[in-house]
C-alpha cells in the first residue's frame, strides 16, 4: 500500500511497518525464495503501491497470476483476518482493481509488440540466434554494411535479404569490412529461419514499440501497470530474456538523466531472472551490467525475482539494495550454501540468526531489509507481507479480451505494415541486375547478329568483285589476244608475201598464232 509517502509492503513480529522509501525504490532490489513461499503476492503489493503512487510499472508474467491485477480482490474470511491482523480498515484498504495494459510478442494474449532488427541490434540479435564469437562478429559487419547503405533492417526477411546479398559479394566487401566465411553466414542464416520458426517473425517488424507507451499513468493519476505474457515466451529462454534486456536498454537510452528523484519514473520487474544470465556471454553480461548500474540515474528501478539469489551474478547482486527474501530449502549441502550465501547478505539483526529464520519463514513471510535514508540498508527484519487489494490469480478469456481491445495502443499496434526496406531494395536491385544482363545480352547478340551480317556481305561483295576481276581478265585476254593474232597475221602476211600468196596465207596463220601466243603468256605472268 501507499501511505504516508511511502510503500508499506510488510509489518515486523513486533506490528511495525516495514515500508520502502520512493526516492529510494530506484536502488534496484532483489525478491527472492522458493516456489510457493509467496513471491508472487509481494510482486502484487509492490506494483499496486507504485501505481497508487502514479508510477508506471512493467511485469512479466510468467505464470499467468498478474492478470489478476487489472481486478478487484476477492473477499474472505482469511482475508479479513489479515486485514484485522495487519490494521487495514483504518489504513484505508479496499479491493480495487489497477490500470493495466496487457502485451504479448505473439499477439494472442496482449496487444501484440515488436521491435525491427536494427533496433535490437547485433548483439543482443546474437544472443537469441546463440551464435558464436565469430559470426557474431560478422553479423555486427552485416549490420555495419546495411547501415553504410542505408539500408533498413526491419524484420527477418530483411536480415536474411542482407546476410545473401554480402554472401554474393564477399569480394567486393571483404578489401573494406574484413574477411567473411560463407560457412558462417550460411550458420547465420539457418538461425534466423530457427527463429522464425520461434516467432521470429512477428516479433521484428512494424509497427515498433514506442517505448513511452509505457511511462503512462491512467485518467485516475495511477501508473499504467503493463504486464507481458510470458507463458509462452518463458519456453524459448534466449528471446525472453534479450527482449528484457533490449527493453531496459531502450529506456536508459530515451530517458533523460535525473539522478535520485522523489519517486521512480518508472519500476521493471525481471521474473524467472535466472535466464537473463544463464549462458550468457561475457559481452552481454557486461551490458547487463552497465545497463543495471547506469539505468538507476535515469530514475529506474530494476527489481529481480527469482528462486535463490544465487543466479544472480555478485556484479548485479552488488546493485540490489532492496531486499525481500522469501524461504530457501537446505536439502543438500549445495542448498545449504545458498542459504548461507542469501543470509549474509543482509545485516545481521542480533534478535535472531538470519540463515535460520530463512529456513523457517512461511509462505508470506520473509527477511527484509530495505535502503533507510541515508542510503543505508537497514537491519534484517521477519516480517509479513500485506494482502494484496487486487485479485490473485489469473482472469478470464473475456475479461482479458475486453481490456486488451479496450486499450488505445490496441489499435496503434494492431495491425502488422511492411515499410520499403533492405529485402525491397535488394529485390528491385536484383531484377534490375536482371534486366540489365539480360538487356546486355541481348545487345552482345544483336550485336553477334550484325557482325555476321556485314562479314556474310563482306565476303559476298569480295566474291562479286573476284568475279568482275576475273570476267575483266578474261575481257581483256581475249581483246589482247584478237590484236595480238591480228597483228601477227599482218606482220606474217608480210613477211610470207615475199614468197607468193601461199607464203602470204601461211605467213599470216602462223604469225596469228605466234601472237595469241605471246599475249597469252603476258596474261599468265
Amino acid at each position: 500500500m501507499y501511505q504516508d509517502g511511502k510503500i508499506w509492503v510488510a509489518v515486523n513480529d513486533k506490528g511495525e511497518k516495514i515500508c520502502l522509501l520512493p526516492d529510494k525504490a530506484n536502488r534496484h532490489g532483489l525478491i527472492a525464495g522458493a516456489t510457493g513461499t509467496g513471491k508472487t503476492v509481494t510482486l502484487h503489493v509492490l506494483a499496486e503501491a507504485f501505481s497508487d503512487m502514479g508510477v508506471p510499472v512493467f511485469m512479466a508474467d510468467v505464470k499467468g497470476d498478474l492478470a489478476g491485477l487489472m481486478a478487484p480482490g476477492n473477499d474472505s474470511e482469511d482475508m479479513q483476518a489479515r486485514i484485522q491482523r495487519f490494521g487495514l480498515g483504518e489504513a484505508g484498504f479496499s479491493y480495487h482493481g489497477y490500470p493495466v495494459t496487457f502485451w504479448d510478442i505473439y499477439g494472442q494474449k496482449g496487444i501484440q509488440l515488436r521491435t525491427t532488427i536494427s533496433e535490437m541490434g547485433p548483439v543482443l540479435l546474437a544472443r537469441i540466434l546463440d551464435l558464436n564469437e565469430l559470426q557474431t562478429n560478422i553479423l555486427s559487419i552485416v549490420f555495419k554494411i546495411a547501415d553504410d547503405n542505408e539500408l533498413l533492417l526491419i524484420d527477418t526477411k530483411d536480415l536474411k535479404s542482407m546476410l545473401n546479398y554480402v554472401n554474393s559479394n564477399r569480394a567486393q566487401f571483404e578489401a573494406e569490412y574484413g574477411k567473411m566465411s560463407p560457412a558462417s553466414i550460411a550458420a547465420i542464416l539457418r538461425a534466423v529461419v530457427a527463429l522464425e520458426i520461434e516467432g521470429g517473425d512477428v516479433f521484428f517488424g512494424e509497427p515498433a514499440l514506442n517505448i513511452n507507451e509505457w511511462l503512462t499513468v491512467s485518467e485516475s493519476g495511477r501508473g499504467m501497470i503493463s504486464i507481458l505474457d510470458s507463458e509462452s515466451l518463458i519456453n524459448n529462454g534466449r528471446l525472453y530474456s534479450t527482449f528484457l534486456l533490449w527493453m531496459l536498454s531502450e529506456l536508459f537510452e530515451t530517458l533523460p538523466e535525473v539522478g535520485d528523484p522523489e519517486k521512480p519514473k518508472m519500476v521493471f520487474f525481471f521474473d524467472e531472472a535466472h535466464l537473463l544470465f544463464k549462458d550468457a556471454p561475457k559481452s552481454l553480461m557486461d551490458k547487463i551490467e552497465q545497463v543495471v548500474k547506469l539505468v538507476r540515474s535515469k530514475g529506474v528501478g530494476v527489481y529481480f525475482c527469482t528462486q535463490n539469489p544465487r543466479d544472480i551474478p555478485d556484479a548485479v547482486l552488488a546493485q540490489l539494495g532492496n531486499r525481500v527474501q522469501h524461504a530457501l530449502r537446505a536439502y543438500t549441502p549445495a542448498d545449504q550454501k545458498n542459504v548461507k550465501a542469501a543470509a549474509d547478505a543482509f545485516r545481521e539483526n542480533p534478535e535472531f540468526k538470519t540463515y535460520d529464520t530463512i529456513l523457517a519463514l512461511g509462505t508470506g513471510e520473509a527477511v527484509i531489509s530495505f535502503l533507510d535514508e541515508d542510503g543505508i540498508p537497514e537491519v534484517a527484519q521477519k516480517s509479513y507481507i500485506l494482502p494484496p487489494q487486487s485479485r490473485m490469480g489469473s482472469i478470464t478469456d473475456e475479461e482479458r479480451e475486453q481490456k486488451v481491445k479496450g486499450s488505445l495502443s490496441y489499435s496503434k499496434y494492431a495491425q502488422a505494415y511492411d515499410p520499403d526496406s533492405a529485402y525491397e531494395f535488394l529485390e528491385r536491385l536484383g531484377v534490375e541486375l536482371a534486366e540489365k544482363a539480360e538487356r546486355l545480352k541481348a545487345e552482345a547478340e544483336e550485336q553477334k547478329q550484325k557482325a555476321k551480317e556485314e562479314l556474310a556481305a563482306a565476303r559476298e561483295a569480295e566474291r562479286e568483285a573476284q568475279k568482275a576481276a576475273a570476267a575483266k581478265r578474261r575481257a581483256a585476254k581475249s581483246a589482247a589476244n584478237s590484236v595480238g593474232g591480228t597483228v601477227g597475221r599482218e606482220v606474217g602476211k608480210t613477211v610470207g608475201s615475199t614468197f607468193g600468196s601461199f607464203g602470204k596465207t601461211l605467213g599470216g596463220n602462223l604469225g596469228a598464232s605466234l601472237g595469241r601466243g605471246i599475249i597469252g603468256t603476258l596474261f599468265k605472268s
